[in-house]
């Protein structure tokens, strides 16, 4: 088991990649705090992996409930956390950046950004005072190589991408490892956000198209790439941007 002893902390766990990671660290030996917006469904996959997880219901675009996420985290796992994902995200539908309202772009933005920022807050002095932990922030191949109708969104996965090897440099000498994972487009809820046309075979076999290895992305292939990057065998990897796309960022 390549996390036991471990607790963990997985932001936007109650279904899509976030849940992929929270069962795959699970099942590796971790302790997993399962965050999310919604309770229901984080509540859903705590119960569905056992005595191993809790539920944690936060809004990560508020400070205060954010620390309180990380306290209850900590106290599920004896008093430590050693792991946080930052995976909560959101897109505006896809359509030319002129029509995306100011509203849209201040709450992607948000949840995007400003949570990892508000994370960033209650998680660093808990790693400091133990000596050290881990960060993964989860980033996107829109931000590499941006797709047209996104604008907004490829700018805030820009700013992860980047943030998080900037934190990386900043927090080495705390011993913070700081990695970012990037995915391609996957067949999560955000899926028609992302197309901005119905989930038809006709219109995903247009984004099929621009992906060499000719699939989605899976929340097992997302998980695998943060269980290595959150694992001792990557104790001198910090600061890389690790594209999980089938080639879609060559």
């Amino acid at each position: 088991m390549r996390l036991k002893g471990k607790t963990a902390l997985v932001t936007g766990a109650g279904s899509g990649f976030g849940e992929g990671i929270a069962r795959t660290f699970a099942r590796e030996g971790a302790r997993v705090a399962i965050v999310d917006i919604n309770l229901d469904g984080a509540k859903r996959v705590a119960a569905s992996i056992g005595a191993s997880a809790i539920a944690v219901e936060a809004d990560l675009t508020s400070a205060a409930q954010t620390e309180a996420a990380v306290k209850a985290a900590a106290e599920f796992g004896g008093g430590r956390l050693d792991i946080v994902v930052n995976n909560a995200g959101w897109s505006h539908r896809n359509k030319p950046m002129m029509e995306v309202t100011e509203e849209e772009f201040d709450r992607v933005y948000a949840i995007n950004v400003k949570a990892i920022f508000h994370m960033s807050r209650a998680i660093i002095p808990h790693y400091r005072a133990k000596g050290g932990g881990v960060i993964i922030n989860i980033g996107s191949t829109a931000g590499i190589r941006p797709r047209p109708g996104l604008t907004w969104y490829n700018s805030t996965k820009g700013a992860v991408n980047l943030l998080s090897r900037s934190m990386a440099v900043e927090l080495a000498p705390d011993r913070i490892r700081v990695n970012c994972v990037a995915p391609v487009i996957g067949a999560t809820g955000l899926l028609e956000q992302f197309m901005g046309m119905p989930d038809t075979p006709e219109n995903r076999a247009k984004f099929l198209g621009t992906i060499p290895l000719g699939r989605f992305s899976t929340p097992d292939d997302i998980a695998n790439a943060c269980l290595y990057l959150a694992s001792d065998e990557a104790e001198f990897i910090t600061g890389v941007v690790l594209e999980v796309d089938g080639g879609r960022t060559i």
